[in-house]
């Protein structure tokens, strides 16, 4: 069997093992994506009228906030489910089930490979879920075309998977779960530091730079462009930019760091 073959079959192997494994114990993937649900009900619901009002001159329109905050939303949940993912390879680390894998005769990165596609995988089905969510309370995208949805899928997968890339590093450089899960903390945290909630102009003029050019906020406009047709700008390439780095920075950390020996 060539080293291909190998690779595809491990590595199936492997992707097969983690979905099982959330399937079988779903109860981190609940509480995660419990996050962006509920903050979308929370500003939509309790604070829609007030965030509206701010955003549309003073005239409440929850309709209107409904369409702004949702784009924020699919991206939040995505720096909510890979923080299960730093979680889980932790885990595998810490409880010698990775130790295991090094003896066996497979193809070392088929373990990584495993971890990151599903990742990426529970993700989008995570964002489908919230975007769901959504559409039930309001959410309407009617100027988006076929290839406007097709874009703004292929930003949702890019994002996941550059912070897949992280948060499996992080997974691998914690000492156990908690760790884990603390470190990866930033990766729900910085949506709110972002657009996603209020406008940029919005923000305290010694701010904004920082709102402005974090990850988070180029994906965020960017999306919401395609979905609603507003203004893009520069973002589109900022937002690639960011996941491609993030992605390959994320790839050279932790492919760098599983090649060593194990704790």
């Amino acid at each position: 069997m060539s080293s291909l073959a190998l690779a595809v079959r491990d590595s199936r192997t492997m992707l097969r093992r983690n979905l099982l494994h959330a399937r079988r114990y779903p109860s981190m993937t609940l509480n995660l994506l419990l996050t962006p649900i509920m903050m979308l009900l929370l500003f939509v619901y309790v604070f829609g009228d007030t965030m509206s009002a701010g955003i549309g001159g003073g005239h409440p329109d929850r309709a209107k906030y409904i369409a702004y905050i949702v784009p924020g939303l699919l991206l939040m949940t995505i720096g909510s489910t890979v923080v299960g993912t730093a979680v889980s390879v932790c885990n595998d680390m810490t409880e010698g089930i990775m130790a295991r894998f090094r003896t066996l005769a497979i193809h070392r990165g088929s373990v990584l490979i495993g971890h990151v596609i599903s990742s990426v995988l529970q993700s989008i089905a995570s964002v489908v879920l919230v975007g769901a969510v959504g559409v039930a309370i309001g959410f309407r995208s009617h100027n988006a075309t076929a290839l406007d949805w097709l874009a703004a899928f292929g930003l949702l997968v890019l994002f996941a998977l550059a912070l897949t890339w992280i948060a499996v590093g992080m997974g691998l450089v914690s000492p156990n779960a908690e760790a884990a899960g603390n470190n990866a903390m930033p990766l729900i945290l910085l949506p709110l530091l972002s657009s996603a909630f209020v406008p940029l102009d919005a923000m305290p003029g010694w701010f904004r730079p920082i709102a402005e050019y974090q990850p988070f906020t180029p994906a965020i406009e960017t999306l919401r462009g395609l979905l609603l047709g507003t203004h893009i700008g520069n973002n589109g390439w900022l937002a690639v930019a960011w996941c491609v780095g993030l992605a390959v920075l994320g790839y050279f950390w932790t492919t760098s760091k599983f090649s060593n020996d194990p704790k």
